[in-house]
């Protein structure tokens, strides 16, 4: 599934370099630039980067899962990982309604 048409990123791409960060530090917090510079490419028009947050999320679950991490370490750490990127949609929108009350 193709997630970045500005890089032509596929999702399979986004998550083998999210596994090469989880091998190396499975508590690593990682973000879409890390992810897009690991690839050696950078955000555009970043319209991709609440879907590969979603990506993110989900692989480092299922890396932990896979490890048999107990859920008394997973679900802290995947909640934090939640609340950011709630915190930067939040942030999205009110920049939106910023410009557009500036226009």
């Amino acid at each position: 599934m193709l997630v970045c048409s500005c890089n032509v990123i596929s999702k399979a791409d986004i998550e083998d370099v999210i596994r090469t960060f989880l091998d190396e530090d499975p508590w690593h917090v990682i973000t879409p630039g890390m992810v897009y510079h690991a690839m050696q490419k950078r955000g555009r028009c970043c319209g991709c980067f609440p879907n590969v947050i979603n990506i993110i999320v989900a692989e480092i679950e299922n890396y932990h899962r896979d490890a048999e991490t107990p859920d008394a370490e997973i679900l802290p750490f995947i909640a934090r990982l939640r609340s950011e990127y709630q915190r930067t949609q939040t942030i999205q929108k009110q920049n939106k309604v910023r410009r557009r009350l500036s226009e």
